[in-house]
């Protein structure tokens, strides 16, 4: 049975790099950190960033939205942090506004505000 989203792994050219834009973007530290692989806790679900783009072209991967309070002021905020638009905020219904940036190394980045979900605790 499937528990919802857990882990996102975005493929990057440069970890040094996608893990100080990422720090900045997230405003938090990476709980795991090492040469082959750099994790992020965000809210309880994990956004990896793996070096190894062999087999991967830029820009080809599924996309994950992360939820945030504010969408249009997360989706401004990212850009100013380099972040290049892809899809600009839009209400879906029911309230729930998506949008789309790629992040400095061709990954598409989605943001969601859904004020009906909620994370179940386990």
């Amino acid at each position: 049975m499937f528990q919802g989203l857990r882990t996102v792994i975005y493929h990057v050219d440069d970890l040094q790099k996608a893990k100080e834009w990422y720090s900045e973007v997230l405003n938090i530290k990476p709980y795991f950190d090492e040469p082959f692989y750099v994790g992020f806790n965000v809210g309880g679900f994990e956004l990896g960033l793996d070096p190894d783009i062999n087999g991967v072209s830029k820009g080809s991967n599924v996309v994950a939205y992360w939820g945030v309070k504010d969408a249009r002021s997360a989706y401004q905020r990212i850009q100013e942090l380099g972040a290049k638009k892809h899809a600009d905020p839009q209400d879906v219904g029911g309230g729930i506004i998506v949008a789309t940036v790629t992040d400095p190394f061709g990954n598409i980045f989605g943001i969601i505000e859904n004020p009906n979900f909620k994370v179940a605790s386990d």
